[in-house]
């Protein structure tokens, strides 16, 4: 479903992250003359528009406008950011007992395969990732912790993150890692953002 927002945009609501991927994806790859801006959301994709006279056009261009379902392997392997994580997180045995698997084995489904940047939110540089393991959907915490380490990576429902500042939070913690999510002086700041791949590796603590 395709909204006017406001007079210089247009907000497309889909059923779920991956169709918000494949919507992006097409959107870029088209090209649309006055589209200046693409931005993911859980759910929605909002068009930012040169101006009011791009909104009927735009319209009647999505219309046409071809969309697969986003890709579920990278293009180019060689730009999948790699993550080191010590998986010991607090949670790590909760989420083992949620998913009925082992611990070693938590770890081993989270590593297993690449994911891909949704959208970002909640702090500068966080990244919602999507397309890993199913098994490892589980819930947020009953009761969010006051205090989430800079570097912890964490899971809730469909998502999995890691936090770039320390900050309250209620995601399911299962490890930590010392990569810099949120960088002012690199460009972009962000180390992930939206559509990029992330894989993560796990090390001992020694090796970090």
């Amino acid at each position: 479903m395709i909204h006017d927002y406001g007079d210089r945009a247009l907000l497309l609501e889909v059923d779920d992250t991956a169709d918000v991927l494949a919507w992006c994806d097409a959107v870029r790859r088209a090209e649309l003359p006055g589209v200046i801006e693409v931005v993911p959301a859980a759910r929605t994709v909002l068009l930012v528009l040169s101006g009011p006279r791009q909104q009927a056009s735009t319209r009647t261009r999505l219309d046409g406008l071809r969309v697969p379902r986003s890709e579920i392997t990278p293009a180019d392997p060689s730009t999948v950011v790699t993550i080191d994580v010590v998986y010991d997180g607090a949670d790590l045995d909760e989420v083992a007992r949620l998913t009925g698997l082992s611990p070693e084995r938590v770890v081993a489904a989270h590593t297993a395969a690449p994911m891909r940047v949704g959208f970002g939110g909640f702090a500068p540089g966080f990244a919602y990732l999507v397309g890993g393991d199913e098994r490892l959907h589980v819930p947020r915490r009953a009761e969010p912790r006051t205090r989430v380490p800079a570097g912890s990576v964490g899971l809730a429902g469909d998502f999995s993150g890691v936090y770039p500042r320390e900050s309250p939070g209620g995601w399911q913690l299962i490890g930590h890692t010392d990569a810099v999510l949120w960088d002012v002086d690199r460009d972009p700041p962000a180390l992930l953002v939206p559509g990029s791949w992330v894989r993560f590796r796990a090390v001992d603590e020694e090796r970090r």
